[in-house]
Formats: structure tokens, C-alpha cells, sequence
């Protein structure tokens, strides 16, 4: 992880639909808590064909073809919530964004009143540790008027940020979910590729996916490749301009190996088509289709009239009312057809949210 550097590519496009367009009555009982028992054992709305038809998703590969490229997300989820408290006593909450250099870390800050810069707050250790873990505050990030804060993270054994967040942090387990973390979060709030950590929330569409359908899907002569976007915080976070020309996108690390490019060149050449498992995976390989940038930042914010340049079919969760991500899947497979899934999601009571169930949809044809 990195400090920010230009945006790779923002959205301006047009968009007739405004912000209470995305809104939907949710009942409480269909946000989930927990992870199904299996993570193929998830349900799957098949959103390819009218009406949609419920399946299971380990049926997936009943629904692709051999020479389909699946991308994936393979950022790993920090255990990037730490707790402490300041000199008066007062509890502070980290939820840590970013890993600068020279042990810093930007990080969203929890607190009935922020300290003053200069000052360290006192952060509770795990069970068995008691080696003085600090953070100490520098300033705003990523200037003086910037979102986030600027930490020190420090304990007597000098371990970088990522030792102490993996020893002494918790799952930063999203806001709906109300149970504190937990063994079961830490392992199935996180995908079975995970490699590059960096992400504060899950790829959540490719928690779904286990060694066996994986090998299936290998089996068959579906390909595979991954990319990289370490989720932030900002992921969760409703729109809140009815005019969706205002609001600010949050930003986000990506890469797109030389790899992936490579795989996805050779998908086109045989007629294959490209799944992207996640939004999250979208915003990272439309960043690059756009901008032609394969590494850096991005505030792409993707609305209905977007061009997608590469992505034909998307597994994804059922996602939060006005949220940038109900605009996304929105753009990809057409408005109306996506509020008539929801409302049928909702009638056949699926799962919502990160430990929620998917869809597959693909691509609506292009406005002649």
C-alpha cells in the first residue's frame, strides 16, 4: 500500500437517474450476520435469464462455458480495527485505511473528542501481549483537510504496521454486522486466494468461491487471473448528493498484472468472455480499460450511461440501498432490471449484504 497518486480515472458521465432512483425498502431479517454454513452453499439469483431462476452457487459452472475468464480480487482483508484510549481515558476506535512508510498508517479515528496533534493514544494489545502498543497522532491525511488521520503505529518490539495489525487488530467487520469479530470472520471474512493485504473490507462475491468449485471450474477449462483493489472503507459509505454529479468517490488502490492483461488479450482472441467476480473487480479492470494506467489510484464512480470496455458477465452481492455499488450493477445490466431483481430478491427472502448471497448478470446490449 501506498500514498495516493492522481486519480487513474474518475467518471464524468451524464447520468439521467438521480439518488432516491437506488433507494429500496430492505427488511432487517435479510441483512446476514453470518456466513452460510458453506461458502458454496450460498444462494444464486440468475440474473441472465427473464424470469430469474434461484439456484445454488456452486451451480455456477453449469452457467459458463469452457475458454470464460473468472478475475478475482486477491487483496486480503487486514485486521485493520484497533481499540485504545487516550491520556484522560477516553475510548478511541482505528480503523486503519492505509500503511504509509516509517511505521505511519492513515486511518478513519472514532472518538467523543479528537487529541491534539503530538498526542499517543494507548491501544489495547491481544491477550498474552503487553508490549506497549502506541499510535500517535501527526496531522490529516492526505493533507490538512484530508478524511483520514495520520498515526505512528509503534510497540517496544518495533514490528512494522502490518505485525501489529495482524497480532493485536480485529475484522473490520462492515457496520450492519452487529456481533463483534469473531474466529468464524476471520476466517470467512476473507477469500481462500487472499495474497496481497491491503483491504478493509472483503471482495465479498468471491467469498462465495472454495477449493472445489475452483477445482471444477479449473476442470471444466474455465480460466482464471487476478487483479488487485484493496477495498476501503469508503465502500460502505451511502451517496448522499441527489445530484449524483456531486458526490466525491472515495479512493482506491489497483493493479492489473501483465498477466491478467495477457489472459484477458487471449480470452477475446477465442471468443471467451470475461466474468468478473465482484464490483470490485470492475472498478479495477474498467480503471485500467479507460486510462490505460495498470497501477495506482482510482475514484471511478461507475453510473448508469458508463461504456464498459471489457467485462461481459459479474457475480455479485446484493448491495446497500444509494450506494455507489447499486449505481454500478445498475450501469452493467440495465436499471430497471436490476430494481426488478431486488424486488424479487427481496419477495424469495435471499441474503443481503457481505455475508449475503449473489447474482449473476450479464451485460445489457448497448442503446442502439
Amino acid at each position: 500500500m501506498s500514498t495516493p497518486a492522481s486519480p487513474a480515472v474518475t467518471n464524468t458521465v451524464t447520468t439521467p437517474y438521480t439518488l432516491s432512483d437506488f433507494d429500496f425498502a430492505l427488511p432487517e431479517a435479510l441483512i446476514a450476520q453470518h456466513p452460510a454454513p458453506e461458502r458454496s452453499g450460498s444462494r444464486l439469483l440468475d440474473g441472465t435469464v427473464n424470469p430469474p431462476v434461484d439456484r445454488v452457487f456452486r451451480e455456477l459452472p453449469s452457467l459458463l462455458r469452457a475458454g470464460d475468464l473468472l478475475v478475482f480480487n486477491d487483496t486480503k482483508v487486514l485486521n485493520a480495527r484497533l481499540f485504545g484510549e487516550k491520556a484522560s481515558g477516553g475510548k478511541v476506535e482505528l480503523l486503519i485505511e492505509r500503511v504509509l512508510s516509517g511505521n505511519q498508517v492513515a486511518a478513519h479515528m472514532r472518538v467523543s473528542k479528537k487529541p491534539e496533534v503530538g498526542a499517543t493514544v494507548k491501544l489495547v494489545c491481544a491477550p498474552g501481549h503487553a508490549d506497549g502498543l502506541s499510535a500517535t497522532l501527526l496531522g490529516r491525511w492526505p493533507d490538512a483537510d484530508g478524511p483520514l488521520f495520520r498515526f505512528v503505529l509503534a510497540n517496544d518490539a518495533g514490528d512494522d504496521p502490518y505485525t501489529l495489525m495482524e497480532t493485536h487488530g480485529h475484522v473490520p467487520l462492515p457496520p450492519y454486522i452487529t456481533h463483534a469479530d469473531s474466529a468464524e470472520d476471520a476466517q470467512r471474512y476473507q477469500t481462500v486466494f487472499a495474497k496481497h493485504p491491503g483491504a478493509v473490507a472483503a471482495p465479498t462475491a468471491a467469498l462465495h468461491f472454495d477449493e472445489t468449485l475452483l477445482a471444477r471450474l479449473d476442470a471444466m477449462g474455465v480460466q482464471r487471473a487476478h487483479v488487485t483493489l484493496h477495498v476501503g472503507a469508503g465502500t460502505f459509505q451511502p451517496v448522499k448528493t441527489e445530484n449524483l454529479a456531486e458526490h466525491q468517490m472515495h479512493s482506491e488502490w489497483y493493479e492489473v498484472p501483465a498477466a491478467t492483461q495477457q489472459a484477458i488479450a487471449d480470452c477475446r482472441a477465442r471468443g471467451g468472455r470475461v466474468v468478473a467476480v465482484g464490483t470490485t473487480t470492475v472498478r479495477t479492470l474498467e480503471s485500467w480499460a479507460h486510462s490505460g494506467v495498470a497501477r495506482g489510484d482510482t475514484r471511478i464512480f461507475i453510473t448508469p450511461g458508463f461504456e464498459f470496455k471489457l467485462i461481459d458477465v459479474l457475480v455479485t452481492n446484493f448491495h446497500l440501498p444509494k450506494s455507489s455499488l447499486m449505481m454500478l450493477v445498475s450501469a452493467f445490466a440495465g436499471y430497471d432490471h436490476i430494481m426488478a431483481l431486488y424486488r424479487t430478491a427481496i419477495e424469495r427472502q435471499y441474503r443481503f449484504f457481505s455475508y449475503g448471497d449473489a447474482m449473476l448478470l450479464a451485460r445489457a446490449p448497448r442503446p442502439a
